[in-house]
């Protein structure tokens, strides 16, 4: 069954370069004026997207605004209440994601082995949103 996580974004082009570059995520789709694909989204798996929606339309997609633009100001600061885990296949590649990721977003938990026996990172993206980096 398809899924797609939809999240707020404040600025497509700098969502755009963390989810390509930083994550090394598939961003596929044509570029609209501004140069990033539209709708904004990037591949998880075959069957999990996420999409990054700009605060005003996930405003009205979610009903909290009608036709007015969420003010970029009621985002709240900090991490937001959603995670998500992208598996990645070795140590090495949860460092060097974490690496390309905390040069555009910021770094919540350096790479580490978890309780729980994953070797994982924790990042945020430019609005907050936790990107969890894992390997077994």
């Amino acid at each position: 069954m398809p899924t797609t996580i939809a999240l707020p974004t404040c600025d497509r082009s700098r969502s755009h370069v963390f989810l390509r570059d930083g994550l090394g995520l598939e961003t596929p789709g044509e570029p609209a004026e501004d140069g990033v694909p539209e709708p904004l989204r990037a591949t998880l798996s075959e069957t999990c997207e996420v999409m990054m929606i700009p605060t005003g339309g996930f405003a009205w997609v979610t009903g909290q605004l009608g036709d007015e633009p969420m003010d970029a100001a009621a985002l709240p600061e900090g991490p937001k209440q959603c995670l998500v885990t992208i598996e990645l296949g070795s140590r090495d590649e949860v460092e060097a994601r974490y690496a390309a990721a905390t040069t555009i977003g910021r770094s919540v938990i350096a790479p580490e082995a978890a309780p729980w026996g994953e070797y994982r990172a924790l990042v945020a993206d430019p609005d907050g949103h936790l990107w969890q980096l894992t390997s077994r």
